[in-house]
């Protein structure tokens, strides 16, 4: 089963357009498509993992799973990351963009956002943003946690979404930001769906491209492809142009939407560890 923001929006877009009536927020719910289903579990990929949950804003409830860091020695986890999926599915369809990290000695929580598979709540923008945030506040309770060593790693609406929940909300022991074929406006994905029509029913309130810039100090490594299908690099580009040092851009040469990390051999999954190592030392 495979999502994609411009394919789901592009089909759902269409009626809800004749239907609009020119208000700026009629369209924000079509950037999201949640399912309520389980495809798979980190068993599927041979990790130990926690199912959990904790509390976002609104009475909301949130679940997701804690993948300890995998390894034969018996030396801690490098940092925990905290992985905000895309705008489609339930987390068991983005866990192929995070479990891999548990074998490099990386803690990860997944978790699924308001009204996204076991997680409670109505789907809705300024919620999912509080949502990041929550995951964050028990990554910092949790025992088993160096909470000096904390990592956001966003994929698509998920790196979007991060993006203004840590300008908003500063975490401490945030050690490195990493997105991953984020957009940096709403309005620029409706448009570019859409047209004119698209873009006048969709609001950019809370638009990542706002708010990147207050990131600073936090390394930030920004991936795009250059092949993306879903999001444009240029999106990739302004958010990376928006913020403020110390930034870092993989450009991936012929990379799509899904497989940037994962191409050439995971060629810039080594590429991101290794960026990780040396964040990490300073």
């Amino acid at each position: 089963m495979k999502f994609g923001l411009f394919g789901c929006l592009l089909i759902s877009l269409l009626p809800a357009l004749a239907a609009a009536e020119g208000s700026r927020n009629s369209g924000n719910s079509l950037f999201y498509f949640p399912t309520r289903d389980e495809p798979t579990t980190p068993a599927a990929w041979h990790l130990d993992y926690e199912s959990v949950t904790f509390p976002s804003t609104g009475d909301t409830t949130l679940h997701g799973w804690f993948i300890p860091a995998k390894g034969k020695s018996a030396q801690p986890a490098k940092a925990t990351i905290v992985f905000s999926h895309g705008n489609a599915g339930s987390m068991g369809y983005h866990l192929g963009f995070c479990a891999w990290l548990a074998a490099a000695r990386y803690n990860v929580l997944i978790y699924d956002y308001r009204g996204f598979g076991k997680s409670t709540g109505t789907v809705e923008r300024r919620g999912m943003i509080d949502d990041v945030k929550s995951a964050f506040h028990y990554a910092q309770t949790r025992k088993d946690v160096d909470s000096s060593r904390l990592i956001s790693f966003g994929h698509s609406l998920g790196g979007a979404q991060s993006v203004t929940a840590l300008a908003e909300s500063p975490v401490k022991g945030l050690r490195a930001i990493v997105i991953d074929g984020a957009f940096a406006s709403y309005q620029a994905m409706a448009r570019i769906v859409a047209g004119q029509l698209g873009e006048s029913i969709v609001s950019d309130e809370l638009a990542p491209k706002d708010f990147i810039g207050r990131l600073t100090p936090v390394p930030l490594l920004v991936i795009h492809g250059t092949l993306d299908e879903v999001v444009p690099i240029s999106q990739g580009r302004q958010l990376f142009e928006n913020a403020g040092e110390p930034k870092t851009f993989f450009e991936v040469k012929l990379g799509h939407h899904g497989s940037s990390l994962s191409d050439n051999k995971g060629a810039y999954r080594e590429k991101m560890l290794t960026w990780l190592d040396q964040t990490l030392k300073k």
